[in-house]
């Protein structure tokens, strides 16, 4: 990762923070969100992606009910 000024590295760190708070599962919490979204998911919903950091970072998930 190449950073270009505070500025970029405020963003980084900004959208690492997000990543790691609402979508990256902890293990000390059985594997679940600290955060969770809304309840009910449609498992015949396509997965799908959300890149954060260009694509180093992804989460995946199915539309809510």
């Amino acid at each position: 990762m190449v950073l270009f000024g505070e500025q970029s590295l405020r963003r980084a760190t900004r959208e690492f923070l997000v990543h790691y708070h609402r979508e990256r599962n902890h293990q000390g919490l059985d594997n679940r969100l600290l955060f969770p979204g809304p309840a009910g998911t449609d498992l015949a919903a396509p997965i799908e992606r959300r890149q954060r950091l260009g694509g180093m970072l992804n989460y995946y998930y199915r539309q809510a009910v």
